[in-house]
């Protein structure tokens, strides 16, 4: 009903996608408004792209899957089922993607669960909050001998792990990215945690 009521102010609102929901911003271009696509992409694009890169290691392979996902999207938007969030069945495309590339490739990609990138420009709050030098280098090696563990993990257990952590869905999302049930979800990110303390 919320999705009617936003179509209904767009509608009142002019062409202006901003402040709609992905929801209805899909039923818009299903009824005939296409050029709104591009504001689904420019909304997701970066998550997207963070997210398969963390899977492929290879910026320029991340920006080529990146666009083949929103092709695929384009291409089958009309089986989106609206009873569920969009980003759920973007994500889950985009790691089926992303998977998808890896087995071609049958090498063990690097894994992250760094957040992701943010504007570094922007202005702190702190003025002593910057890290020393040393807590700078601690950091960078906490994060290569993550990545190196990480390499380590089945590649079901990475999957889960980087929806869970860098792509931030919740569990009952994650089990319909992947297909899997809701438990074998939280039990693969459990063990895949223990992996890596052990690891580390």
């Amino acid at each position: 009903m919320a999705g009617v009521r936003q179509l209904a102010v767009a509608r009142r609102h002019g062409n202006d996608p901003s402040g709609l929901s992905d929801e209805c911003l899909v039923a818009r271009i299903l009824d005939g408004h296409g050029a709104e696509f591009e504001a689904l992409v420019r909304r997701h694009q970066g998550a997207i792209y963070s997210f398969i890169l963390r899977m492929v290691r290879d910026p320029e392979e991340a920006m080529d899957l990146c666009q083949e996902v929103f092709l695929k999207v384009f291409s089958s938007l009309e089986r989106f089922d609206p009873q569920f969030r969009f980003t759920t069945w973007l994500y889950r495309i985009a790691s089926n993607t992303a998977i998808d590339e890896i087995r071609r490739r049958r090498t063990g990609a690097v894994f992250s669960l760094d957040a992701p990138v943010t504007d570094e420009s922007a202005p702190r709050e702190v003025a002593g909050d910057e890290p020393s030098p040393d807590e700078m280098f601690a950091a960078r090696e906490t994060r290569g001998r993550l990545e190196e563990a990480l390499k380590e993990l089945p590649e079901g257990y990475r999957e889960v792990l980087l929806l869970r952590h860098q792509g931030e869905r919740r569990y009952d999302e994650i089990a319909r990215i992947t297909g899997l049930p809701i438990g074998t979800v939280k039990n693969r990110i459990f063990r895949a945690r223990e992996m890596l303390r052990r690891a580390l």
